[in-house]
């Protein structure tokens, strides 16, 4: 949130510590999984049992790897896997030392009481859905350790189908809970008045410190390639083309061999595009004009020059394959566009016109122009950055800049694949570190008092549901203090 919150009342820090350790242990992204270091053995099972009420004569204790941890609804978690789930901790970098064994049977705990009820709800996951994620979680698998053998070695599997069926059950009751979990906070909306409130009932002893921030505005030249570069370009994709669709040429090897975007080491594939995807607007337009196993013509978008396979049609999803050439961009045509900022630079300092008004009318960037050039912060899309959260590479450029001073013309790629571009920066304004005010910073306030009201949603259903819902505790767990009442009385 920007913020260093350090309210002792509060149950947000409670509230966000929960929800950190759902994204370590089971990844919200759908096609993630834990990639081991093939250096390490896996860890020993010893785990600290330091929130146990009664046992204090140790802070250690082996466990059991076949007995039953605790019941919830129709999910059994063994002892094992609360062991499974601390390696995979470790094996993402995750640090697991004030990590307990009642901490961690209390998070697989929520996870199986959201999946349970999300099967009472009709909440679906698709079986498509699932195998997808699980071939796409063995494909990192094997570029990670190197082939499907040392993958089935390192987990300890006889074969390729167990450890399939693994995957399957892991990811559906993943997928299950994360779709509960959204949907117990999906129309939970916070206003004004709320905010307000929430604001007010904080001691003005105790309101948040906000870091230093800025608000920063660039101009950005994107150097546009020849007309005889673009033809190279679409003569070599055409190629390429007519090599797959006339000598039975690999469309995958062809794309790790010469496609120049992001997905080339995975032979060019983009599972599951869909109309609502992020994707921009011509990449959709031809994944959902082709019929399965054709090739598109040549086409262009803001990355450059694609050729795309349709590889699957599931309903309103595409399985697509693409590879990606930029034309090449001149020595003679950058140093073309750099004159070209130096002398907008120029005119602005000059008074000719503002920074926003030369960015509406010369910048090529489509997300900034038409707001004055203003970035925005990606982690709440507001215009300012705190310095000590700020991207190095941003900051960097901007850190010796004065107010309204702007930048001499900076080269950077693009990261997104669109090759080279200049820009011009400006900081435009500056905020010292101080105490939230409700006027001022009443989006980062906003965004807590939402943070809160999602907490105390979460907290409602979880005691709705862990009282009608079958729960069983094994005797050696019933002593952990658990954030929630699993143990009935």
């Amino acid at each position: 949130m920007n913020l260093r919150y350090m309210l002792k009342k509060n149950k947000i820090i409670l509230f966000s510590v929960l929800f950190s350790f759902t994204c370590m242990a089971w990844s919200q992204q759908t096609d993630s999984i834990a990639i081991p270091d093939t250096n390490l053995e896996p860890p020993d099972v010893t785990i600290r049992n330091s929130d146990m009420k009664k046992d204090t004569t140790s802070a250690f204790k082996r466990v059991k790897l076949d007995g039953i941890a605790a019941v919830i609804g129709d999910y059994v978690i063994l002892d094992s896997d609360i062991d499974k789930t601390l390696i995979d901790l470790r094996n993402q970098g995750a640090s697991t030392e004030d990590v307990t064994r009642c901490g961690l049977l209390g998070k697989l705990m929520e996870d199986r009481l959201y999946a349970h009820q999300a099967v009472q709800d009709s909440i679906l996951v698709s079986d498509d859905e699932v195998n997808l994620t699980g071939e796409r979680q063995l494909q990192g698998l094997v570029q990670q350790i190197g082939s499907m053998p040392k993958v089935l070695k390192y987990y300890k599997k006889d074969n390729e189908a167990d450890f399939r069926e693994e995957l399957y059950k892991i990811n559906k009751l993943r997928m299950l809970s994360e779709k509960m979990q959204r949907s117990v906070v999906s129309e939970i909306e916070i206003t004004p008045e709320e905010v307000r409130q929430f604001y007010n009932k904080i001691p003005e002893k105790e309101r948040p410190i906000i870091g230093a921030e800025m608000e920063i505005s660039q101009i950005v030249k994107q150097p546009k390639p020849s007309k005889a570069e673009v033809q190279k370009v679409i003569d070599k994709l055409n190629a390429i083309k007519a090599d797959v669709e006339d000598n039975d040429a690999s469309f995958n090897v062809k794309a790790i061999l010469y496609s120049q975007g992001p997905s080339k080491s995975s032979g060019g594939a983009i599972p599951s595009v869909t109309k609502n995807s992020g994707y921009v607007s011509e990449f959709k337009d031809v994944a959902f004009s082709l019929p399965e196993g054709k090739i598109s013509e040549p086409f262009e978008t803001q990355f450059g020059w694609h050729i795309m396979l349709v590889e699957k049609i599931r309903g309103q999803e595409r399985d697509v394959r693409h590879i990606l050439l930029q034309p090449e961009i001149t020595e003679e045509t950058l140093e073309e566009v750099k004159t070209e900022l130096d002398s907008i630079r120029q005119n602005i300092m000059d008074g000719k016109y503002t920074f926003a008004e030369a960015a509406l009318n010369f910048s090529d960037e489509k997300e900034t122009k038409n707001d004055g050039g203003a970035l925005r912060n990606p982690e709440d899309f507001g215009p300012r950055f705190e310095l000590t959260r700020m991207d190095p590479a941003l900051y960097n450029q901007v850190r010796n800049l004065k107010d309204d001073e702007i930048s001499r013309p900076i080269i950077e790629q693009d990261p997104r694949g669109g090759g080279a571009k200049y820009k011009i920066m400006q900081v435009t304004n500056r905020y010292d570190e101080h105490v939230a005010d409700f006027a001022q910073d009443y989006l980062k306030i906003q965004a807590l008092a939402k943070t809160e009201k999602q907490y105390n949603a979460i907290r409602k259903w979880m005691d709705e549901h862990i009282e009608n819902t079958y729960i069983t505790i094994s005797r050696d767990n019933r002593e952990c203090d658990f954030a929630n009442n699993w143990v009935k009385e």
